[in-house]
C-alpha cells in the first residue's frame, strides 16, 4: 500500500520544519531561506544626480568598500532630478528593511527649501540618517582677465560684474549671494546647470567671478586659468592653504556641501548596525583614502544622529542669514 500525504499532513510537516530551523539558529531563518536575514541579497544606492559628478563618485567609492564588508553586490542607481528629491523622495517611501539606501547631499535638506515651496522641501524625518561620509568645500573663482585677485578687488573694482553659480539652490548660489549681499556688491547672477559650465564660463571672462566645488576648480586653479579669492568653509582648506576663508575676509558665510548614507525609516536594529558597520570599513580602507585626497574632499565621518543635528542647525542658519539679508534663491 502506497504512502499518501495529505494537503494537511504536509503543512503541518513544513510547520514542524520551519520551527525546527529557527530554535536551531537562534530566530533567524537558514538554510535557503533569508527572508527575516539581513542582507537578504543586492542592496540598491540610489543617488539622485547623475553619472559622473561629485555625489555619484562618492557614492560608488563608498558602496565598493560596504559590498566587500556586508558581502552581498551594492550597486549603484542614478535618479537625477530636482537637486536629488525625486530620489530621496522614492526611496523613503520604500520598506526600512535595508535593501534601498540613498546618497544625500546636505544641500537638499538646508538650501534647497529656501528656494521651493514647503510641500517641495525635503526634510530627514522620513528617513534614518546612517552616517556621514564627508565635506566637499566651495571656492569662489575671478577669471584671469579680470585682473582680480582678492576680495577687495572685487568689491571696489567699480565695475558691474557678472557672477556664475552651479545653479538655483545650491550652496554655490547661496554662499555668493551671501558674500554678495554682506559686502553690498551688486551685480549679474548667472545660473548655470552644474559647476562645469560655470567655471567654463568664468575660465573664458564671460563670467567675471564663479563659486565652483573645490574639486573642480583645484586643476584649473593649479594651471593658472582661473584665480582662487576665497573659500567658503568654516576653516581654511588643507588643499588650499593660502587661500583666506569668506570669514577670514569678514564675511559669515559658512558654506559647504556634506554628503551622509541614509535608508527609509523605521530600519531594524539589527539591520542598522551592520550599516553603520560597513560603512565604517569602507571610509577606513586605503582606497577610500586616496579618494578622498584625489578628490580634495575632507573627512566628515559622523553619526547618523550628528549628521541630523548639523544639518538642521544648517538649515536653520542659513534661513535665518537669507531672511537677514533679504536674499530669495528662487528669484535668482
Amino acid at each position: 500500500m502506497k504512502n499518501r500525504l495529505t494537503r494537511r499532513s504536509l503543512l503541518a510537516l513544513s510547520a514542524t520544519g520551519a520551527v525546527l530551523a529557527l530554535s536551531a539558529c537562534g530566530g533567524n531563518v537558514g538554510g535557503g531561506s533569508a527572508s527575516s536575514e539581513f542582507p537578504s541579497g543586492p542592496i540598491t544606492l540610489t543617488v539622485g544626480q547623475a553619472p559622473g559628478g561629485s555625489t555619484d563618485l562618492i557614492a560608488r567609492a563608498a558602496a565598493d568598500g560596504m559590498a566587500d564588508s556586508l558581502g552581498v553586490a551594492l550597486p549603484v542607481v542614478n535618479k537625477p532630478g530636482a537637486n536629488g528629491a525625486l530620489a530621496t523622495e522614492e526611496v523613503a517611501a520604500m520598506a526600512p528593511d535595508g535593501q534601498n539606501l540613498v546618497l544625500l547631499n546636505a544641500s537638499l535638506i538646508t538650501i534647497t527649501p529656501l528656494a521651493v515651496s514647503a510641500d517641495e522641501a525635503v526634510s530627514l524625518d522620513d528617513l534614518d540618517v546612517l552616517m556621514g561620509l564627508s565635506q566637499d568645500d566651495y571656492v569662489m573663482v575671478a577669471s584671469t582677465k579680470s585682473g582680480m585677485e582678492n576680495f577687495d578687488d572685487i568689491k571696489n573694482s567699480g565695475k558691474k560684474l557678472s557672477f556664475g553659480t552651479t545653479g538655483v539652490g545650491t550652496g554655490s548660489q547661496l554662499a555668493q549671494e551671501l558674500i554678495l549681499a554682506q559686502a553690498g556688491i551688486e551685480g549679474t547672477t548667472v545660473p548655470f546647470d552644474s559647476g562645469s559650465p560655470a567655471l567654463t564660463a568664468v575660465m573664458g571672462d564671460q563670467v567675471q567671478v564663479s563659486t565652483v566645488q573645490l574639486g573642480e576648480a583645484k586643476p584649473q586653479i593649479d594651471a593658472g586659468t582661473v584665480t582662487p579669492i576665497v573659500v567658503f568653509s568654516s576653516e581654511r582648506n588643507e588643499f588650499l592653504p593660502d587661500v583666506p576663508t569668506a570669514i577670514e575676509a569678514g564675511y559669515e558665510v559658512p558654506v559647504s556641501q556634506y554628503r551622509a548614507i541614509a535608508a527609509p525609516k523605521g530600519l531594524s536594529d539589527d539591520a542598522k548596525q551592520k550599516l553603520v558597520a560597513s560603512i565604517k570599513d569602507a571610509v577606513a580602507t586605503d582606497t577610500y583614502t586616496s579618494f578622498n585626497e584625489k578628490n580634495m574632499l575632507t573627512p566628515n565621518e559622523i553619526s547618523g544622529e550628528e549628521v541630523t543635528a548639523e544639518w538642521n542647525e544648517l538649515a536653520a542658519k542659513y534661513k535665518e542669514l537669507t531672511d537677514e539679508y533679504d536674499i530669495s534663491l528662487a528669484g535668482k
